[in-house]
């Protein structure tokens, strides 16, 4: 609120504006240009990206406040970007002191993707071979689920085996779950019909449509924004308080 009492109308004003949802082609865009015009790198981005879900992780269940001796969390990855991001993510956590394990049912072909894998291998991340289809062996093993999975870039209308299926298993599960920019089985600019349900939603960059109609715990990781993009595309992005990289909304 300190920004209230400056004295420029102009200040004010933007103190107001509402924080901007995007649309799956503004998204898109943010990052075409994030790439082409700004010169990030991919690995940069999603390096960026995973490693601020892991704090945001970290002030959601901090270590003291995790139910079971061990501080186990099952971080499930996708074939696409958000399953970079989430092999990031639990190289992130093991750094943190969490124990994740990774369930990475079809792995990328693509050289970064498996530049990921091969960090948490070599940070001896073990990696599952299959998802229990018994909900209780996930519960009772698990403080969390990370959901990395499907990301804004996925068909929500067509998803296939093997994600169907861990969706049906994730709909079950009582252990807390965390998802990446968008819950898997969202549609991105809809409130979800048959998705799963999370905890906790950490939103990249900005907070994509379908996200309004989210009610549970709510970061945002999108500090790393150039001005002129936040500008330009009229994000209203909230004040980061400190030196931190995520905000609650």
């Amino acid at each position: 609120m300190d920004k209230m009492n400056h004295s420029s109308a102009e200040a004010e004003a933007e103190n107001i504006e509402p924080l901007r949802y995007l649309s799956k082609e503004e998204a898109a865009a943010i990052e075409t240009e994030l790439l082409r015009d700004y010169k990030f790198g991919q690995q940069q981005l999603i390096e960026i990206w995973g490693q601020a879900c892991a704090i945001a992780i970290t002030k959601a269940y901090p270590l003291s406040s995790l139910a079971k001796k061990q501080p186990t969390v099952l971080v499930i990855c996708g074939p696409d970007q958000n399953g970079s991001i989430g092999l990031v993510c639990a190289r992130h956590l093991r750094i943190f002191e969490y124990e994740p394990t990774i369930y990475h049912p079809k792995r990328s072909s693509q050289s970064l993707h498996q530049d990921f894998t091969v960090q948490c291998e070599k940070m001896d991340i073990p990696f599952l071979s299959y998802l229990p289809t018994e909900v209780q062996l996930i519960n009772d093993a698990y403080n969390l689920v990370i959901d990395a999975m499907l990301g804004p870039e996925a068909d929500c209308a067509n998803i296939k085996e093997p994600y169907s299926g861990i969706l049906v298993t994730l709909k079950q599960i009582k252990t807390p779950i965390v998802s990446v920019d968008v819950p898997s089985g969202w549609d991105v600019e809809e409130p979800s019909q048959d998705g799963i349900n999370p905890d906790v939603l950490i939103s990249l960059t900005a907070p994509k449509k379908c996200a309004m109609s989210f009610s549970g715990k709510h970061f945002l990781a999108g500090r790393f924004l150039p001005y002129d993009i936040q500008k330009k595309y009229e994000l209203n992005l909230p004040d980061y308080p400190g030196t931190d990289c995520l905000i609650e909304l």
